[in-house]
């Protein structure tokens, strides 16, 4: 189940391609919805990578760009790929569908750098801190919002699987996530433990900054996650990097060459100002023993 990453990335790098070769031959969205008798919103919804594309509509394209046979039969292949599901699709509703996009890139990325600035991130998050996250006047009931944690759980497998080889994941973690109290210290002293042991992890460095590092770049730019990705099959050139943002609503996918850029020299400012692994490990055991004896 983990080791299946979906049609994420070949529907994005299908859609981006086909945006591409329509610019370049100098067809306007309404002048090839027009061409081909589809809606507007169709082809609009094939060019950001939102579903699934039949070989029959990327043949047609291919035709009115002028796109040459041997890449319509590549681009043909990348619209087979898009048909195939990752394994969130089990849980339905329990993946919004806003956050879909995001566990499929999640799931692909050969790298992950996160910033935790309010709260422990859900790939390292145990089972009660999840669950204690949701409030008890949540509209969610007790089943979905143990099916919404569940998903969490299954996320967390792609750093210890087998095939593809798992990710990196860089994590700098503000010292306020240590230390704001979620559920009471028995929570948290499981969550912060757990932490430790996912540092030891091969794949996995954790490194906090600490509250005497004063303001930063993060202190702006908030929670995010940089995902870069591993070249593609067929020798494609690579998904571009993408910056996850989350809020309450809803989220934002950055990837412009000036946000990138952005998103790069906040982290870049975080890397500088984080303790080392082994201080930060260091750090989280003194705060567990505080919590422990308070």
């Amino acid at each position: 189940m983990a080791e299946d990453i979906g049609s994420t990335v070949p529907r994005r790098q299908l859609g981006r391609l086909l945006r591409q070769y329509r610019t370049e031959a100098g067809v306007t969205l309404d002048a090839a919805a027009e061409a081909l008798e589809y809606s507007r919103q169709k082809i609009w919804r094939i060019e950001c990578g939102l579903g699934a594309v039949r070989v029959l509509d990327v043949k047609a394209m291919c035709e009115l760009y002028g796109i040459s046979a041997e890449l319509t039969e590549a681009m043909k292949g990348l619209a087979a790929e898009t048909k195939s599901k990752g394994w969130w699709h089990a849980y339905g509703d329990a993946v919004p569908s806003w956050f879909e996009l995001y566990v499929g890139l999640e799931s692909a990325a050969a790298h992950l750098r996160e910033y935790g600035d309010n709260l422990i991130p859900g790939l390292l998050q145990t089972r009660a801190y999840a669950l204690a996250l949701y409030q008890p006047g949540s509209r969610l009931s007790v089943q979905e919002r143990e099916r919404a944690v569940e998903v969490r759980l299954q996320r967390q497998t792609l750093l210890t699987r087998r095939l593809p080889q798992p990710p990196r994941l860089d994590t700098a973690l503000s010292e306020a996530v240590l230390r704001r109290t979620v559920r009471g210290p028995g929570v948290m002293t499981g969550q912060l433990t757990r932490l430790l042991e996912a540092s030891e992890l091969p794949n996995v460095s954790l490194r906090v900054v600490p509250l005497a590092a004063g303001p930063h770049p993060g202190s702006v730019a908030g929670s995010f996650v940089i995902l870069d990705f591993p070249a593609s099959k067929g020798g494609r050139v690579p998904e571009p990097s993408v910056v996850y943002s989350e809020s309450l609503t809803g989220a934002l996918y950055l990837d412009k060459p000036e946000e990138l850029r952005a998103y790069e020299n906040a982290w870049a400012g975080l890397d500088v100002l984080a303790l080392s692994e082994a201080e930060s490990r260091d750090m989280i055991k003194r705060v567990i023993g505080e919590m422990r004896h308070d």
